[in-house]
């Protein structure tokens, strides 16, 4: 999400570095890089103007402050107006009301069908609402048959419409049908339209009438970027939107939308699709985005999507067995599904302050990913008494396993190998949050600023500032 765009502001910042106060002459070639990067980026030229401009204002008008270097300031400042570009704090939807009714518009082929279905899934799990589906596009059949099974996967009750009325008539049909259930939410997904075609809107315009102050979000392409903006001015001037929505956030992004979107139109983005599963659906927080694109990580966010998957029973049982020294293969696999419910490495990575930039040198952790994924097949060929105890696993065991996976002995070996040093380090962790020490991993060189006591590194004294500075972060 936003690589690209991340890597340039990177690269401008660096131009700031060692200068001991911002002024207009050292900031103009920052700033020209800025410019540049948000044009790349695809963002509207005249936001892109009125930008550049807020920022050299505000820039040159912050007062410096002791212990903080103007590179740092100057973050904050972009920081601060990202924000701003993109909105005000998202609270959601207004769903307090019975049967509120959502209508889902956007292009052919902006992932409205696919965005009924995690939305209906999101309002179900986090907001606790009694959701409906109504499948009201009736140019495309297939768009019915795949909500209806994202629906019956997700276990959320559908009006099985008929494809031969107007959609106005099936979404009056479909309502009646809520309200008889008694649903706290419906959402209605329709066809897909260019925004010159007069005639499909105007059956927009035909559903929304049908519906009692209903809440109208936009699907857009974030791959599309500025045309984006062009498609919700459409919109908004023909429907009326409430919101609009950024799919397909987690493919080459350029930026143009989500940094475009809200100042150019109006329209707050409400959510953003961050991938292909049904539970990958955020809501769109413009502080939060602004500090993934400064490479600042996410970690709120971080915290939230754990909070939601990790089970907090398992949690305690296994910090109770760490306690007692112990941590088995099938602890680590464990470990392993609660990882994977959060999202791919390189995601979970990224919403980690200053990552972002190690990782775009590391290169692609795809094969790091294979690795787990082989590492999952040799453990599901052991016995659960193997998983339990891994010193039960003599040379036949070994070949057994490795057969049973597809693999040879030394992947075998290797991953016994590797899994000793990660028990190991695993339970020093736990002596460590314990101590309140660092412990000493092994094979892990000595951090800068401890020294080594006793099996543990105590901190010498002495501050060591963050990558953007507390006293703004």
């Amino acid at each position: 999400m936003f690589d690209n765009l991340s890597d340039k502001f990177s690269d401008a910042f660096k131009n700031l570095s060692g200068k001991g106060k911002i002024s207009e002459s050292n900031i103009e070639d920052t700033l020209k890089q800025v410019r540049t990067a948000l044009l790349e980026a695809d963002v509207n030229f005249k936001v892109v103007k009125e930008f550049i401009n807020k920022v050299k204002e505000k820039a040159l008008g912050e007062k410096v402050l002791r212990g903080v270097n103007p590179g740092e300031q100057f973050v904050k400042v972009m920081h601060d107006e990202l924000t701003s570009l993109m909105g005000d704090e998202n609270t959601g939807l207004d769903l307090n009301r019975p049967l509120s009714p959502i209508l889902i518009v956007g292009l052919n082929g902006a992932g409205k069908t696919t965005f009924t279905g995690k939305l209906a899934l999101f309002l179900k799990g986090k907001d606790k609402k009694d959701v409906y589906l109504i499948p009201a596009d009736n140019f495309r059949p297939a768009a019915k048959d795949q909500l209806l099974k994202h629906a019956k996967s997700m276990s959320i009750d559908y009006f099985d419409s008929d494809l031969s009325m107007l959609p106005k008539d099936i979404v009056k049909a479909g309502m009646a049908e809520a309200k008889k259930l008694g649903k706290d939410v419906v959402i209605i997904d329709t066809a897909g339209r260019l925004q010159v075609d007069d005639e499909l809107m105007g059956q927009l315009v035909d559903v929304k009438n049908e519906l009692i102050d209903p809440e109208v979000l936009l699907v857009a392409d974030a791959m599309t970027g500025q045309e984006a903006v062009n498609v919700a001015q459409v919109f908004h001037e023909k429907i009326g939107l409430t919101g609009t929505v950024l799919s397909k956030m987690d493919s080459d992004a350029r930026g143009g939308a989500a940094l475009s979107i809200k100042h150019v139109t109006g329209v707050p983005i409400r959510y953003i699709s961050v991938g292909e599963k049904m539970s990958e659906l955020e809501l769109f927080h413009p502080d939060r985005l602004a500090k993934r694109i400064l490479d600042m990580g996410d970690v709120v966010s971080l915290v939230e999507k754990a909070q939601e998957v990790v089970d907090e029973k398992e949690a305690e049982r296994m910090m109770n067995r760490l306690e007692k020294k112990q941590f088995s293969i099938d602890d680590f696999m464990k470990q392993m599904d609660q990882i994977n419910k959060l999202g791919s490495m390189q995601n979970i990575l990224k919403m980690i302050p200053g990552m972002g930039g190690m990782l775009r040198q590391v290169g692609d952790l795809s094969p790091a990913e294979d690795d787990m994924k082989k590492m999952r097949i040799m453990i599901n060929s052991m016995t659960q008494k193997e998983r339990d105890n891994h010193k039960l696993i003599n040379e036949s065991r070994i070949s057994r396993i490795a057969r049973g996976s597809g693999t040879n002995d030394e992947d075998v070996k290797g991953f016994i190998k590797k899994f000793e040093q990660m028990q190991e380090m695993m339970i020093n962790m736990m002596g460590m949050m314990k101590g309140g020490g660092m412990p000493n991993i092994p094979g892990m060189p000595a951090m800068p600023g401890y020294r080594q006591t006793g099996g543990q590194k105590k901190k010498k004294s002495g501050k060591k500032k963050g990558q953007f500075g507390s006293k703004f972060f």
